[in-house]
């Protein structure tokens, strides 16, 4: 009966593992996350600029959930200035899964592709290295693109982190879920918040 029972809970750690690769395509890093607290890490997206107060993305993906997220949204950062606030932003607070919204503002002032990514790499794998899983919001703008958006694909499936391609889709260019032309409204931050909900649903 003992040996039964191993088989059938190896089989099923099994299956677990092969859907959550299956989701993504490609192996997730601390699929199984360690840590205390959630963290909603980036720039103004994050922040929820445009939106009115508890309206921001952290906020509704929090009442979805059903956790605190702590807001470490900045709006204007780069990926250089968010990798300087990393250690007092993100890793002291004993993170178990962040959150990302970067790199918008490295394509809108042209900060070379290279550079952005290989900041956003180094984020990746200093929270990666507490044990936190690690679920990035991606950007794609069919014509001011400059590779991006091929580039946050490349980014997840090197270091394993959960991807949403494009945290705009279906929002951006909808009068009825933006508050300027860079940022969502109080309903598109809620579609926002939909698209991580889903993202890190198999991981919670």
């Amino acid at each position: 009966m003992v040996k039964k029972t191993a088989i059938a809970v190896a089989v099923c750690l099994a299956l677990f593992a092969a859907y959550r690769f299956l989701t993504a395509g490609y192996p997730i890093v601390n699929a199984d996350p360690k840590g205390e607290r959630l963290v909603a890490f980036g720039d103004s997206l994050t922040h929820g600029t445009g939106a009115a107060e508890g309206m921001d993305y952290p906020s509704q993906l929090s009442r979805m959930i059903g956790e605190p997220i702590i807001n470490a949204g900045v709006p204007g950062d780069t990926t250089s200035s968010a990798l300087q606030r990393l250690q007092r932003d993100v890793l002291d607070h004993d993170p178990r899964i962040v959150f990302m919204t970067l790199g918008g503002n490295d394509l809108k002032n042209r900060v070379d592709k290279a550079t952005a990514f290989r900041n956003l790499e180094r984020i990746i794998r200093e929270i990666q290295a507490t044990g936190a899983l690690v679920v990035l919001g991606g950007i794609r703008f069919p014509v001011y693109d400059r590779g991006f958006s091929e580039a946050y694909r490349s980014l997840a499936e090197r270091t394993g982190t959960v991807l949403i391609p494009n945290i705009y889709k279906d929002i951006m260019g909808d009068p009825k879920q933006m508050s300027d032309p860079i940022h969502p409204n109080g309903v598109g931050y809620r579609r926002m918040a939909e698209y991580f909900f889903e993202a890190v649903q198999p991981y919670l």
